[in-house]
């Protein structure tokens, strides 16, 4: 097995067995996941791995046995990665989470971390149902899907790439857990991202939602999937290279130097850093009943949340001494004058 730059082989990114049902989509993207932590030379020990509750929130368990983790209780992912990345900012926060613990009880911590840009991957496996409580309907389950029993669904679900977008969210992506091609180099420019890379990946229960009827099972979303382009990652100390005609493909370059590339599909170059357009083409994939994959949107110009707070010191706050920290005596008796 290939030795990264780190002269690690990918099992230095596994984690333990995974308990998940047979042929569960969160397990391929536990699998994609190890390769992009592996392929971007991720430092293993300053990953820090945090989820809430429900099948997806397990996953952390199985990639990187050597990072930090943390499982929150249910819908608390979003603050304890919030305080987790300010407390030290040389950590890799990867947030697992699912459509139940962002989408219901987990919303507002959700909304508030997207708008203030925190530099995290933040991944959702999306798959409609509540799988640990025999599969009820999620906020993101479609209108009119049925769950196992046959029974539909009464209200329009919640676009968490739409939500995510008029959040502020600054790189914003949707992916199917069987679609390895999209999802690894996905993974990889998420992991390079300045800021709140947010990605949700439609990931079927097998268990309660791989029906007939069901909007997120293997098939519908094989069926129905509308790729924007094909995607592609470089890092930032490769080389380069096209073997496509001039035209055909976009660069998109990121902070730390690294590029995007998206090729054209159909003949068409989807805008990534269009907002209206991202807008529009996730409205028309609701109307249509398909699954819009891909990179939706992208602003390579936002400020993230470190920066803001000018809290991009050398020295993370977690490491700064008692003394580095605590005001002087004169300093508090300025401060005090100032409210009398």
């Amino acid at each position: 097995m290939s030795e990264n730059k780190l002269g690690l082989d990918k099992k230095s990114y596994k984690g333990s067995p995974s308990t998940l049902c047979v042929g569960c989509g969160h397990d391929s993207i536990t699998n994609h996941l190890i390769s992009s932590l592996h392929g971007t030379d991720t430092t293993p020990h300053l990953i820090t791995k945090i989820s809430g509750i429900g099948c997806s929130s397990k996953t952390t368990n199985y990639f990187v046995d050597s990072a930090h983790g943390f499982n929150a209780i249910h819908g608390r992912m979003a603050p304890v990665a919030t305080g987790a990345k300010l407390a030290n900012k040389d950590l890799k926060i990867i947030g697992i989470s699912g459509d139940g613990d962002s989408a219901s009880i987990g919303l507002g911590g959700f909304v508030h971390l997207l708008r203030r840009n925190l530099p995290m991957v933040y991944i959702v496996e999306n798959n409609g149902v509540y799988g640990l409580t025999k599969g009820q309907f999620s906020a993101t389950a479609d209108l009119g899907s049925t769950i196992k029993s046959g029974a539909p669904n009464f209200f329009d679900s919640i676009d968490l790439c739409a939500l995510a977008m008029t959040s502020g969210c600054s790189f914003v992506a949707r992916a199917f857990s069987g679609d390895r091609k999209q999802l690894v180099p996905l993974l990889s420019a998420a992991i390079h991202h300045k800021g709140t890379a947010f990605i949700d990946i439609i990931s079927p229960c097998v268990t309660f939602a791989n029906h007939e009827g069901s909007t997120k099972s293997f098939n519908y979303v094989k069926e129905n999937k509308h790729a924007l382009q094909e995607f592609g990652f470089v890092p930032a100390s490769a080389e380069i290279t096209a073997d496509y005609d001039e035209g055909d493909t976009t660069l998109i370059k990121m902070h730390d130097g690294s590029y995007i590339s998206l090729k054209k599909i159909d003949g068409k170059t989807y805008d990534p850093l269009d907002y209206s357009l991202a807008m529009n083409e996730i409205k028309n994939a609701q109307s249509n009943k398909s699954v819009l994959t891909g990179l939706l949107y992208h602003n390579p110009n936002s400020q993230d949340f470190l920066t803001t707070e000018k809290l991009n010191s050398k020295t993370p706050l977690a490491h700064l001494k008692q003394k580095d920290i605590q005001p002087e005596q004169s300093d508090l008796d300025q401060i005090l004058q100032q409210f009398k």
